[in-house]
């Protein structure tokens, strides 16, 4: 059993909230259903921190990191009893032709480095460590594009929180004290249908943004209208905004006509970028849902948990004690998507607006 660390031990989250990186590779895993697997996967778990150091020591100034967050059954099979209090399977969603699906994965890891030879090197250690004890459910190199834009055009993530704002948007706190110091994460990723894209006009692709899309500068209010991008995943209870924090990348192969954008977002709580997504895919009020979605469609959706630095190096091979933790080890019956409630009910993790 993997027991919570005391209240007052200093724990160390994964590096979740970093600087923007030049390349990054997002890996989701799933598990082969034998159950002698989960020791296996565990044991690697209990190395993982010693296999980054070993390949970010090959050129310690290209920042290589590994976040990594398990899916609700996963965790489930993996670790048992406690869980996090918010974890639970991707909620689908669906409305007129707009479908944001969920889609297995069990396990996410979210390399980035200032190279990509450092993140394919982390991978290629990674998937040959696990052999054949998993199976690929998604894989995607993303790049930087020029000046942070996306292959749209448009530059992604200018209202993402900084500093400590960072941390408060992402980082579990005391509503989780044995789990304070993880992060959920959402993962989608996006295909572009470009040449429907690039047949409109820069005003009318600046109004489904909501910002110009050669300067940056969000529209006025008088100017955006109620289904642009920005405006729906602008999430406010009380004049006040609630925020996640995005590390979004673009990513194709130009010679398949595939065109995207991985989506990640970390939250201290998953309801807040589930309104979001509730917003763009059936709208604020319901119908003016994000015209985005008439050009991008999500191909993949899924659900994690990315638990402490400290909780990973304390896991041992050793299955969980079932007998003990009395931990469920088949999957959760699918979620049903919220009914529609504009408060999130989330109190103190409400953070003032920023510019």
């Amino acid at each position: 059993m993997d027991t919570p660390k005391e209240i007052n031990e200093v724990v160390l989250p994964q590096p979740v909230v970093g600087p923007l990186t030049r390349s990054a590779i997002f890996l989701v895993l799933s598990i082969r259903p034998d159950r002698c697997n989960h020791p296996a996967v565990r044991f690697f778990l209990a190395g993982l921190s010693g296999l980054v150091r070993a390949v970010e020591f090959r050129n310690i100034e290209a920042g290589l990191t590994c976040v990594i967050g398990f899916g609700s059954d996963a965790w489930d099979k993996l670790f048992g009893l406690p869980r996090p209090a918010e974890l639970h399977p991707f909620r689908e969603l669906r409305a007129g032709n707009r479908h944001a699906v969920s889609t297995p994965g069990d396990i996410l890891f979210h390399i980035r480095a200032k190279r990509m030879d450092l993140c394919f090197e982390l991978e290629t250690r990674i998937l040959s460590s696990l052999g054949d004890i998993v199976t690929v459910a998604d894989e995607v190199h993303g790049f930087r594009y020029f000046d942070d834009r996306d292959l749209l055009g448009f530059v992604d993530g200018t209202e993402n929180p900084r500093g400590a704002a960072a941390s408060e948007a992402a980082i579990v706190g005391n509503e989780d004290p044995a789990f304070a110091g993880g992060s959920y994460v959402i993962v989608q990723k996006y295909l572009h249908d470009m040449k429907g894209w690039d047949s409109l006009s820069v005003e009318t692709q600046e109004l489904i943004i909501g910002r110009r899309k050669l300067s940056d500068i969000e529209l006025s209010d008088a100017e955006k209208p109620a289904y642009a991008h920005n405006a729906l995943t602008s999430i406010e209870e009380d004049g006040k905004q609630l925020q996640i924090l995005r590390d979004n990348m673009p990513f194709g192969r130009p010679g398949q006509e595939e065109f995207g954008t991985y989506f990640i977002g970390y939250c201290r709580t998953p309801r807040v970028t589930e309104k979001m997504l509730e917003n763009m895919f059936i709208g604020n009020p319901p119908g003016t849902y994000d015209r985005l979605l008439d050009f991008s469609h999500p191909a993949t959706g899924s659900l994690f948990f990315v638990p402490t630095a400290t909780f990973l190096d304390n896991i041992s091979a050793d299955a969980p004690d079932t007998s003990v933790t009395g931990a469920p080890l088949t999957p959760e019956p699918p979620s049903t998507v919220p009914a529609h409630d504009d408060s999130l009910g989330i109190g103190s993790l409400k953070e003032e607006k920023q510019d």
